[in-house]
């Protein structure tokens, strides 16, 4: 079993990174923002990392804070003038915000390196960090769910003229939603910078855009459970077909229309909802018993206590 995981747990650390990155994807997914900033934040938080360790001399913990918040910065200063747009203008400002910073990150050379990336970080976010994070994110985007501001934010999503209605401000919760999902990506992205040694512009481009997209897409998008499970999937794909290493965006995209034909809430989502409906079902079930042994029982309680009601007039 140990040898399985050291074997693999280069595996296991990218799937627990792209769990943070396709969670940070789903909150804004959530809310109803089309939202394709992720792989953004996800390099300002990488980078600043990674820049402050090997040039500034930060300690890395610090370090991977100070990405976290550069992420989160960025996303609140963008998250007032994106929260009026809607649809496929928040995709393009959003796209256009990825683009920004990749040529950031490519072209000045003095701070960045380029093309070569950053190289010499200490590891010190191992599986074990990783998966501690991972684990405290998902309770608390389960227990948001549970209060108001989940629930505003799945009201957004199935209809804002209904949330209007409701007295729900939209553009307040996209801007949280937009905001969390820059605080998620800049941690995912420090945290790829601390567990992988060396990091470049091209981990942060177009293909991470893509992939945090169809992992919730492929996993479902109105549970936390949906990002992870995509993550799991699209991230050990490439381990299960080594053959088709070349023609792994290939059999990607083959998976994903298959998904989006079948399986249209995505595959956790669907799950999740097979089993609340067979539990519904067993409790229509039990409901017409209970009624009927109920009901046989007082029919039964007649005739005792009609005698005695007759023994106490005698």
């Amino acid at each position: 079993m140990m040898n399985f995981f050291y074997t693999y747990q280069s595996l296991f650390d990218h799937i627990l990174v792209y769990a943070l990155l396709a969670m940070s994807q789903y909150v804004v997914l959530r809310a109803g923002v089309f939202s394709l900033g992720t792989a953004g934040f996800a390099a300002l938080g990488a980078y600043g990392c990674a820049l402050l360790i090997t040039k500034a001399g930060w300690p890395p913990f610090a370090a991977i804070v100070a990405g976290t918040v550069l992420g989160t910065v960025a996303s609140a200063l963008l998250a007032f003038p994106l929260s009026r747009l809607r649809g496929v203008f928040q995709a393009v400002a959003t796209l256009a915000l990825v683009q920004i910073v990749l040529s950031a990150t490519q072209n000045w050379v003095s701070v960045t390196n380029g093309a070569l990336g950053v190289n010499g970080i200490p590891k010190v976010a191992g599986t074990g960090v990783l998966l501690s994070v991972v684990v405290v994110v998902v309770l608390l985007l389960v227990a948001m769910g549970r209060y108001s501001v989940g629930r505003a934010m799945d009201v957004i999503r199935e209809d804002e003229t209904v949330a209007v209605s409701l007295g729900i401000s939209v553009p307040y919760y996209h801007r949280i939603a937009f905001i969390l999902s820059g605080l998620l990506a800049g941690l995912g992205g420090a945290l790829q910078a601390t567990s992988s040694y060396a990091i470049t512009p091209g981990e942060f481009g177009f293909g991470m855009l893509v992939a945090t997209l169809a992992m919730v897409v492929l996993g479902g998008r109105t549970s936390v459970w949906g990002a992870l499970v995509g993550a799991a999937i699209l991230t050990t794909l490439p381990e299960l077909f080594r053959v088709f290493a070349d023609y792994r965006n290939v059999v990607q995209g083959i998976l994903l229309m298959l998904v989006i034909v079948y399986l249209p809430r995505g595959v956790a989502d669907t799950v999740i909802a097979m089993l609340r409906d067979r539990r519904l079902r067993r409790r229509t079930v039990r409901l017409p018993a209970d009624a009927v042994a109920s009901g046989a029982a007082s029919v039964g309680a007649a005739p005792v206590s009609s005698s005695i009601d007759a023994g106490v007039h005698a």
